[in-house]
């Protein structure tokens, strides 16, 4: 097995040019859609009725998570984006709708199913740290009648769009039959397709553009157990063996990147994180900017760089964030000057 070669140098001037590109750029995000709500506040004591931190609440805050973060992360990054997903018939339903009214004049890629809640993500943060999640959510699949539905709203947007992201987080949204229906359509139009993955679909995305899974999620999706000291280079090309797909991009934190293409040819690229505070939502603004670097007619390696760097922000911040176009250009002034 070779091992990886380190990306070569890219200059800022052509990463430059790269993020201009964005505004052309037109990505269909397909996933699951989730609102993430955060609570604020202060430990300074433990409850006497449990050994568990009592949190004095300062503030709450509502953010766009899952699928509507990747939308989110594209929008803040200088590119269009349409969504495509189900909220539920319920006040969090409503909420998530007039989120997406404000930065978009049509909400129709996004279908109500009164069977299920919208997913709602709790978070209890006290002294920039998580002190506990809960989740509302049902995660059966999505109804045939609904399938069919979006598969007529995906045929209708794919001519217009240069990228369709699929933002899996295995709540419902995407099941088989739909990928199948999405993968015919978009080699129709030409379109490329880059999947943030769940291990347990992974037989889902046979023969896509791109997948971007986190290490142990490509471990396990290779065939190995989480617990195998197994060499990256093994779990990357067996996975793009299996799935036969162009590239496998597997995030490792603060290892960087490891990119697998097709052709045989491997990259690695470092990570640049200064300081890390929150990894929530960093896979997001991975495919976010991937998608946006290869509608820009960046090489793999060149968008695996661009996304790396958008990563190495918005671990820097608490909570579900967004990189701009602007801090990721200054970004890489600093890093490759």
């Amino acid at each position: 097995m070779k091992p990886l070669s380190v990306v070569p140098s890219i200059s800022p001037r052509k990463f430059k040019q790269y993020i201009q590109r964005f505004s052309r750029a037109r990505i269909l995000v397909v996933g699951d859609l989730i609102l993430d709500h955060y609570v604020w506040g202060k430990v300074h004591r433990v409850s006497p009725e449990a050994p568990v931190p009592v949190v004095h609440v300062d503030s709450e805050s509502y953010r766009m998570g899952g699928a509507a973060n990747v939308y989110h992360n594209i929008m803040t990054l200088g590119g269009q984006a349409e969504l495509c997903g189900v909220v539920g018939a319920d006040q969090v339903g409503k909420q998530f709708l007039a989120d997406i009214r404000r930065s978009s004049t049509s909400t129709r890629g996004v279908f109500i199913d009164s069977s299920r809640p919208t997913i709602k993500k709790t978070r209890v943060v006290a002294h920039n740290q998580q002190i506990v999640r809960f989740d509302v959510e049902q995660r059966h699949d999505i109804s045939s009648q609904l399938i069919k539905k979006i598969i007529r709203h995906v045929a209708s947007r794919l001519p217009e769009v240069s990228c369709l992201v699929i933002s899996d987080y295995a709540k419902g949204m995407i099941t088989e039959d739909l990928m199948k229906a999405i993968h015919t359509l978009a080699d129709q139009y030409g379109v490329p397709i880059v999947v943030d993955p769940k291990v347990e679909h992974m037989a889902y995305y046979q023969g896509v553009t791109v997948i971007t899974p986190n290490h142990l999620e490509a471990k396990q999706a290779a065939g190995f157990l989480p617990t195998q000291d197994v060499p990256i280079e093994h779990i990357g090309v067996s996975l793009q063996q299996r799935l036969q797909c162009q590239a496998v991009v597997v995030t490792r934190g603060e290892e960087g990147m490891s990119i697998f293409e097709q052709t045989g040819q491997s990259w690695s690229i470092p990570a640049v994180a200064r300081q890390v505070y929150d990894v929530t939502g960093a896979g997001d603004t991975v495919i976010s900017t991937l998608a946006l670097a290869l509608s820009a007619q960046a090489s793999l390696p060149e968008a695996a760089v661009l996304a790396n760097q958008a990563a190495g922000i918005v671990v820097g911040m608490v909570g579900t964030a967004t990189v701009t176009g602007a801090q990721l250009q200054e970004a890489l002034l600093h890093d490759y000057n």
